[in-house]
């Protein structure tokens, strides 16, 4: 807008992963908001975006699923400014949102550089797991982790990449970790490398990623094998880890390597629910990826 003024507009919008509508609307809200946090913006309003079937569900679901959106919204900082709903054969529910940010404070995909470390701020697993309750293999304990992960905003891992200064960060959604590596490594010009051994994970998420493995993940796995590089020790459950089709995930940013004591103290301070290094840009074909790690975790 101006030389100390930048808007930031994003849409997303979500079908069910969770069983109860209130979360539900959390969880797509906070997913939608992710996007502005991933370069460095601040929400300011949102717009909600509603389908809904009004003829085989009651209109009471739609009302809990708008204000859990509410409140993940109002806790951001931000306001509900209106929004437009349609009759649907399965209920969706997300935002249009809007954002500012300081031009020269913007964090974009393609800012790394040959050496910067990566760091995640949220376990992988959720793809896995909400597949798994809507399977009912999973009990009402893990059922309100996940939906406590899904939930929690990535905004004190926002602020703290742009007070100690990443080059780059995108947030970990549909495409996977390693599908949103890719597309960073590539806008940055740059290879990557991924330790397993180092990234953090749902522990139920391994045993269950045979059982419960939507198509998205599947999708994703064999996208990210035209350009990954695996190590022998890596499995089969582990690559799907990796691809794991996540939902409100954390944030992948990128930081010189010589900040990276200065990020996971300013990560700690913002308590964020995880933070872990876990592998590093390099030179090389952009966008390649290798994976490494130890078969016995």
């Amino acid at each position: 807008m101006n030389d100390e003024l930048a808007v930031v507009q994003t849409i997303d919008f979500i079908t069910p992963v969770v069983n109860d509508p209130y979360d539900f609307g959390q969880v797509a809200a906070a997913n939608a908001l992710s996007d502005l946090y991933a370069v460095g913006a601040t929400p300011v309003f949102a717009l909600n975006l509603v389908g809904f079937p009004v003829r085989s569900l009651p209109l009471a679901h739609m009302e809990q699923i708008m204000l859990g959106g509410a409140a993940k919204v109002a806790e951001a900082g931000a306001v509900i400014a209106g929004g437009h709903s349609i009759e649907d054969y399965a209920p969706k529910y997300g935002l249009a949102a809007t954002g500012v940010v300081h031009p020269d404070r913007l964090i974009t995909k393609g800012g790394g550089r040959d050496g910067d470390v990566l760091f995640l701020t949220k376990p992988l697993g959720s793809g896995i797991i909400t597949t798994a309750l809507d399977q009912g293999l999973t009990d009402p304990e893990l059922e309100a982790r996940i939906v406590a992960l899904m939930t929690a905003l990535n905004q004190g891992a926002s602020q703290a990449m742009v007070k100690v200064g990443a080059t780059a960060c995108t947030d970990v959604t549909g495409f996977g970790l390693l599908g949103h590596l890719h597309e960073m490594a590539k806008a940055s010009g740059l290879a990557a490398t991924v330790d397993f051994s180092r990234v953090p994970v749902m522990p139920e998420a391994l045993p269950l990623a045979h059982k419960a493995i939507s198509n998205g993940t599947r999708n994703n796995h064999r996208y990210v094998a035209e350009f990954t590089q695996w190590s022998q020790a890596i499995t089969d459950a582990q690559q799907l880890i990796l691809a794991d089709a996540q939902t409100s995930g954390g944030l992948l940013l990128a930081v010189p390597a010589e900040k990276r004591m200065a990020m996971a103290k300013a990560l700690k301070a913002a308590r964020c629910l995880c933070f872990q290094e876990i592998g590093y840009l390099t030179k090389g074909e952009p966008g390649h990826l290798r994976v490494q790690g130890d078969a016995a975790r």
